[in-house]
């Protein structure tokens, strides 16, 4: 059988449930509020939710791959020469 819930456990559900279909969680709160549960208990179930919904995600298995690229100098500098040689003929 199953056993009871507790009322801040079916808030967390019902908070689980509207985050997924993307409200936030101010709008949630405020919400609960105004139909009379306790700051207390929307507080409580609110970081229920987060706790359960942080569990579900998988964890991340593959590390990143950092990779370098090494420009070549010389490609550099015939650029920069190319560059005042061109200044040098537009002044000329």
């Amino acid at each position: 059988m199953d056993k009871p819930r507790s009322h801040v456990e079916q808030l967390a559900e019902y908070v689980k449930k509207n985050i997924k279909k993307g409200y936030t969680l101010d709008a949630l709160k405020f919400s609960l509020i105004n139909q009379g549960y306790t700051r207390f208990s929307v507080e409580n179930a609110i970081a229920l939710a987060n706790k359960q919904l942080a569990e579900e995600i998988p964890p991340i298995k593959e590390k990143p791959q950092i990779t370098y690229k090494i420009e070549d100098k010389e490609i550099e500098l015939k650029q920069k020469k190319s560059f005042w040689n061109f200044l040098k003929k537009l002044f000329s």
